[in-house]
């Protein structure tokens, strides 16, 4: 069996698969399109750039973000590596210095004895060889097209619209109630009821908040594109009217809250969105708002005052795959196992995240690659929550997620001390098994 593997994309995802695959003795050979061309977020030659941000966020591991890059370092990832290497001091946040920082990895995959570079525009994959996508969201039409048409049989290239989803244990049940409309079927909704006063506070909040800044892409892009009907932005249905919304996602006929034998003026319903109910979807409010706007407009919904958001509303131009039921656990895609995807492209969202992907694409392309059998991340890890979900979904629509804690399998019993308290019991079961996996792999 050939030892080698070709690795599409030099970004976070891209670089760090292979990485991972290099360091494991296994020939890697890096297709990368940059300088020949670019895409219109990035205009560096090096390698994983930074387009957004310097932060990768919170370093303490009971937070989920934290916790992922912690798994991460223990795994021998080199973006880990290059971010300890490069940081700025922000606090209890890992920032970097963005030229350093790609400085850094570009010159480590450059001088891999493993890794050949090729500076090319990839149009197509050879199924049959073993490879790992990892070419971002905003991936070149041709590719996108090739991915489409030959892999997965269907588009991607759209604007995401997402609501947002809260972690269930910050929704105040004290004001919210379960029900579901004409109490047709199980309670399985949590309804936030306000009166009139409530209700016009929040539309007057609502239609005034501060959208989210479109980059120049997102913006070109929209000129040929109508608002979706199906999943137009809760702020832009708003705006229709001040009952609109009393007719859309905040229709309180059929809710009555037995507490007090009557229905609210208005409802704001939230819905599962992962099996265990540590995850609720805010129904109807896909959104294009700032996400401190959505933090601070979204708080005033009557039971939401204290709600922790595990993902914020997004309405932006994404290259992802449909992956549940495309992807398995290890990233690999079902109807064509020896091609991986990693990276944004799979449905996760932020830079750790995606090189997270990389890192599990990466390692498992290696083991296909020298025979051996296939490693998968637990569940009760946050590199195995992740890659969980990508394959699985949640209950609803798919749409992509950042990591959290409300997608890793829960303990199984009660800690005392709140929420910081459980989450570092989280993180100390997962760096248990981590420690376990290294063993492995």
């Amino acid at each position: 069996m050939k030892e080698n593997i070709t690795v599409y994309g030099a970004g976070l995802a891209g670089c760090e698969a292979a990485w991972q695959a290099a360091q494991r003795g296994v020939k890697v050979r890096l297709v990368e399109m940059k300088p020949q061309k670019f895409t219109p977020a990035h205009h560096s030659e090096k390698f994983a750039e930074l387009v957004c941000s310097n932060s990768l966020r919170s370093d303490s591991v009971s937070n989920a973000v934290g916790l992922l890059k912690e798994e991460m370092r223990r795994l021998g990832s080199l973006i880990m590596e290059a971010a300890d290497a490069t940081r700025v001091p922000a606090g209890s946040a890992l920032a970097v210095d963005r030229e350093k920082f790609s400085e850094y990895i570009t010159e480590k995959i450059s001088n891999h004895p493993n890794i050949e570079l090729v500076y090319a525009e990839a149009d197509k994959v050879d199924a049959d060889e073993i490879s790992v996508i990892a070419t971002g969201p905003l991936t070149s039409k041709p590719m996108s097209e090739f991915i489409s048409r030959e892999l997965v049989g269907e588009k991607l290239h759209f604007f995401d619209a997402a609501a947002p989803i809260v972690d269930a244990a910050s929704i105040n049940t004290d004001v919210a109630f379960f029900a579901s409309r004409y109490d047709k079927g199980d309670a399985d909704y949590i309804n936030c009821p306000m009166d009139e006063e409530q209700y016009t506070a929040f539309w007057e909040a609502l239609i005034t908040a501060r959208e989210a800044e479109l980059k120049e892409f997102d913006r070109e892009e929209q000129k040929d594109l109508k608002v979706f009907e199906g999943c137009m932005p809760v702020e832009v249905m708003a705006r229709r009217g001040k009952d609109t919304l009393l007719f859309g996602p905040l229709k309180p006929v059929g809710l009555i809250d037995k507490r007090v034998g009557k229905q609210a003026h208005a409802v704001v319903q939230l819905r599962k969105e992962n099996e265990e109910g540590t995850m609720y979807n805010i129904v109807g409010f896909q959104t294009h708002l700032a996400f401190d706007e959505q933090r601070r407009v979204f708080r005033m919904i009557p039971g939401l005052e204290n709600a922790e958001f595990l993902r914020y509303g997004v309405m932006h131009r994404n290259t992802y795959l449909q992956s549940p039921d495309k992807l398995d656990s290890l990233y690999s895609l079902k109807k064509a196992p020896n091609v991986y995807f990693a990276g944004q492209m799979t449905g996760v969202e932020g830079y750790v995240e995606s090189a997270g992907s990389g890192l599990v694409a990466g390692i498992s392309a290696a083991r296909k690659a020298k025979g051996e059998p296939e490693v998968r991340f637990p569940k009760t890890t946050m590199l195995g929550a992740m890659a969980e979900y990508v394959a699985h979904g949640g209950v609803s629509s798919f749409a992509p997620m950042n990591a959290n804690f409300g997608i890793i399998e829960p303990l199984g019993y009660r800690v005392k001390g709140g929420k910081v308290a459980k989450n570092e019991k989280l993180a100390e079961r997962a760096l248990g098994e981590i420690a376990e996996l290294c063993a492995k792999l």
